[in-house]
């Protein structure tokens, strides 16, 4: 009985590395489905390989574009896939798009489907993400959570609670399994004259911060009073579209070090030797909180508050001075808080529980 795990953006291709794996340990039958919302396949394909990861059977290439214009590509395209193939059951994971079509097209097709990562709220609904997450959650069948906060969450929206398995977090399981190959490869602190714990790293992308200018601008001045107050290098993975709004806005880092975007194993290594991280993105913050490095985060709000009840994150927003006081704040904080996400075994019960669903259909169990 086959699986069908679709993806499309390199963290879904990074939290599905460890339920890949565990299908290949297994020799159980399954393919990948790539869609191609960030990058087409031929681009992803070195990232695939950098990961040791099999390549994905269906290439769809969809592309940027409009939320509803790209969402709608990747429905008709991936119905006709999963038409074709008949798998027993859908994998998804996050809030992507891809997520958000794969989905749609599983349940309109009465195949199951199993939402990675479910549950995660930030109660923001101005957010796209946000959107994507709850309409994946309440259509599909069975509901990855990987906390109790998310099941909480599932559970209050009235899910039903056969539906919810708490299994821990996959970006446990990828984030050592991919730390372990990065090792192996490449020393990106070396080649950037850093030292372990001697610098700060900035991962900042959201549209809601790059694409405004007062935020943007507000986020550049707390970087450059952080590099000032500790007179340490604040290393900043410029993406390009943060590049081009930057130039767009007239804007200067000051002394802030903008550098090309670094590859996936490459920013494993700085964000295990960083002496804190600040960032926007969701699995940075899980990922800080995973390897014991503070973190400042970029938002209002977040839907991962896991890590700010553990002590690992805290929430700053855009205002250089409360960028300033949370860094202040993180810094003298011990790194002694446990990891909310499991012990990185999340892939194997996923798998396992998957394996039970297509036992149910077989025997007739699901109608």
């Amino acid at each position: 009985m086959s699986v069908a795990i679709i993806l499309g953006t390199r963290p879904e291709i990074i939290k599905m590395s460890p339920i890949i794996r565990e299908y290949e340990r297994r020799g159980d039958d399954y393919f990948i489905l790539h869609t191609g919302q960030h990058y087409s396949y031929s681009m992803d394909r070195i990232f695939f390989e950098q990961l040791r990861l099999p390549d994905a059977r269906y290439n769809l290439n969809v592309g940027s574009g409009l939320q509803g214009e790209q969402t709608g590509k990747m429905l008709g395209q991936i119905e006709r896939v999963l038409i074709d193939e008949k798998p027993h059951a859908v994998l998804v994971q996050g809030d992507t798009n891809t997520v958000l079509a794969g989905a749609l097209a599983a349940v309109k097709l009465h195949i199951p489907v199993g939402h990675v990562e479910a549950g995660l709220r930030s109660n923001d609904r101005r957010m796209p993400e946000e959107i994507n997450r709850i309409t994946a959650d309440h259509v599909s069948d069975y509901l990855f959570a990987p906390t109790g906060e998310s099941q909480r969450n599932l559970r209050n929206e009235g899910i039903s609670k056969e539906k919810i398995f708490v299994c821990g977090n996959t970006v446990v399981d990828a984030l050592f399994q991919n730390l372990s190959i990065s090792e192996e490869a490449i020393d990106p602190l070396k080649e950037l004259g850093v030292r372990s714990g001697g610098y700060f790293l900035v991962t900042a992308h959201r549209q809601e911060n790059v694409d405004d200018p007062g935020k943007l601008s507000d986020i550049l001045e707390g970087l450059e009073r952080v590099a000032t107050e500790y007179a340490m290098p604040v290393i900043y993975p410029m993406h390009p579209r943060t590049k081009k709004m930057m130039e767009q806005f007239r804007l200067q880092a000051g002394p802030v070090r903008c550098i090309e975007p670094l590859d996936y194993l490459s920013f494993l290594q700085m964000e295990k030797h960083a002496g804190l991280i600040l960032t926007d993105s969701g699995g940075v913050q899980e990922e800080a909180c995973i390897l014991r490095v503070p973190c400042a985060t970029l938002r209002e709000n977040t839907e991962r508050p896991e890590t700010v009840a553990a002590g690992a994150n805290i929430l700053v927003g855009t205002d250089p001075g409360t960028i300033m006081e949370g860094v202040r704040i993180m810094m003298e904080r011990e790194r002694v808080w446990q990891n909310p996400y499991g012990d990185g075994t999340a892939g194997r019960k996923i798998v396992e529980i998957v394996g039970l669903v297509d036992d149910s259909i077989a025997e007739g169990g699901r109608t």
